[in-house]
């Protein structure tokens, strides 16, 4: 028999749903204008230096209310099996460095492997080796390079509060 459960809306982009990728210079979209201001920052320069290489760098997530996590938390968990599967791939919104604004998920996969290359220059670095479109400010690796990746979120001790 069908599961007869209606099915859950994403929310809206008022709580950072990007359902269509956007610019990181697209002030419209919750999902970038509620970003953390440096990460903003370094965004906008690393996409115009892409854009220069001709690579085209868009945001496919960024700040995301905490209902919003929450929804992709679940969505996350009837997608893997269980809590401790989805948490390889999505956070909590108690530990979600979207809610707070510090991360940003980039895309097509050219700009992915552009700021692999490039962001340590903007401060931005890849922090999970399973997420490549997942990036966060770190303004030591302007001078010091990225620190070394966690494997996955379950790695990062930020996740374990």
């Amino acid at each position: 028999m069908p599961d007869l459960q209606p099915a859950r809306t994403r929310p809206p982009r008022s709580h950072g749903a990007v359902p269509t990728p956007v610019t990181p210079f697209d002030d419209s979209a919750a999902a970038v204008a509620n970003l953390d201001p440096a990460l903003l920052t370094a965004l906008r320069r690393a996409a115009t230096a892409a854009a220069a290489d001709g690579v085209n760098l868009l945001v496919n997530g960024g700040w995301r209310s905490p209902e919003y996590q929450e929804w992709l938390f679940t969505e996350a968990i009837s997608t893997y099996g269980s809590e401790a599967e989805a948490t390889r791939w999505v956070a909590t919104p108690d530990t979600s460095a979207h809610v707070s604004g510090h991360a940003v998920d980039v895309g097509p996969p050219a700009a992915s492997a552009w700021l692999s290359e490039h962001g340590a220059a903007y401060g931005l670095c890849q922090i999970y080796r399973n997420e490549p479109w997942h990036y966060e400010l770190r303004p030591e690796a302007i001078d010091h390079g990225c620190p070394p990746m966690y494997a996955d979120p379950t790695e990062d001790p930020r996740m374990r509060r």
